[in-house]
């Protein structure tokens, strides 16, 4: 072979014009091996073993219409910051490795801060993501995983190869997709329904809100509770107006004025936190939107003096590892991950069952669980 035929890829004229079949042989190899007699198979298998060829699966998608891969993608994979205590610092231009002759890797010191904090990635996609793929896994069909930012543009063209995309939350959902008329299913992660054609796989947050209040009141005597997190994303606000609702029925106080936190940029956690101490305003309880504010929070309480569960009480919401290796360990409110992971998949793919019979998407609610450890004050 020439320079130029050793570089390009190896095509299934070249493993047809190797083996002596026609390309249809080609493909039954590959995909019907039962359409031929086994050595003529063998003939083909070796044939492109010697050639290094492999089927294209985006090939065979464009000759029937579809790839056969289900996607799965992420608006802000890598969130602005981690230490809620520090000066406001991207966290992007990451050192690329250094490839030597040989094959030691040397990372700079930039990456290992941040891979260091686990705070610097959404912690609950790890767990839906590993569903997701485990049903795909079980289903046979690959996974294309991607990310970017809030522009149509990726989510186009992360649509354009798949056959079904789910997807997870961030603010900028919903007008994105409004932007953007895709021809190919969708299943939005924790996000509330709305008029649109998409599926979505979510939890219900009232009742884990609901189930954390009457915790924190029969077991811990809890009178006074103020909500930590903005309410910009679908699933922050339904936890905010539960902590409301739940509070209001067991008459007890919640501060109607959230306690200003988020994970995706600045907000004003650690000065409001400062002036609620110094002012004699700390409620007795912090009931944080995620376990990722949770974590923040108890940061800032340290830094201040204050301990937890002594002085101030604190919960999270998502119930992720991480939330089990705090110290103390986390009070959380868990949402059932990988099988909401599972549930998109099975979505996309047409194996969840009957459609619902007027023709809406599916709207797959998961009972979330209350997890009971040591933040709230029990041992």
């Amino acid at each position: 072979m020439s320079d130029g035929e050793a570089s390009r890829r190896p095509t299934v004229y070249d493993v047809a014009e190797a083996a002596q079949v026609s390309i249809a042989s080609v493909s039954f190899a590959f995909r019907r091996p039962d359409k031929l007699s086994d050595g003529t198979r063998q003939r083909v298998l070796d044939a492109a073993r010697r050639l290094g060829y492999a089927p294209s699966a985006a090939a065979r998608g464009l000759a029937r219409g579809r790839t056969g891969t289900l996607g799965l993608h992420a608006f802000d994979l890598l969130l602005e910051r981690a230490d809620p205590l520090s000066e406001t610092r991207p966290l992007v231009g990451l050192q690329s490795p250094r490839l030597d002759t040989d094959s030691v890797i040397e990372w700079g010191e930039t990456d290992d801060d941040v891979l260091a904090d686990p705070r610097a990635f959404p912690l609950y996609v790890d767990e839906v993501q590993r569903g997701f793929e485990l049903e795909c896994w079980s289903l046979g069909r690959p996974v294309m995983l991607s990310s970017g930012s809030s522009s149509d543009v990726s989510v186009a063209d992360t649509a354009g190869r798949v056959d079904g995309l789910a997807i997870f939350p961030s603010p900028q959902t919903a007008p994105t997709l409004a932007r953007y008329a895709p021809t190919i299913p969708i299943v939005l992660f924790s996000v509330a329904p709305a008029d649109d054609p998409h599926h979505r796989v979510r939890v219900d947050n009232a009742r884990g809100m609901s189930d954390l209040v009457d915790h924190l009141v029969d077991a811990h005597g809890v009178d006074d509770v103020a909500f930590v997190g903005r309410p910009e994303a679908s699933d922050t606000v339904e936890r905010f107006a539960g902590l409301v609702a739940a509070s209001e029925a067991r008459g007890i106080r919640s501060r109607l004025d959230p306690v200003d936190a988020t994970v995706r940029g600045d907000d004003e956690l650690v000065p409001q936190l400062r002036a609620m101490i110094a002012e004699g305003r700390m409620p007795r309880a912090l009931v944080c939107a995620t376990d990722q504010h949770a974590f923040a929070t108890m940061d800032a309480l340290a830094a201040e003096g204050l301990r937890v569960p002594d002085d101030v009480i604190v919960t999270g919401f998502d119930g992720t590892l991480a939330a089990r290796l705090t110290d103390p360990p986390l009070t959380t409110v868990r949402q059932p991950m990988e099988a909401m992971g599972r549930a998109a998949a099975r979505i996309l793919a047409g194996t969840a069952g009957a459609a619902p019979a007027d023709g809406r998407p599916f709207d797959v609610v998961f009972a979330p669980r209350l997890v009971v450890r040591a933040t709230c004050g029990c041992r």
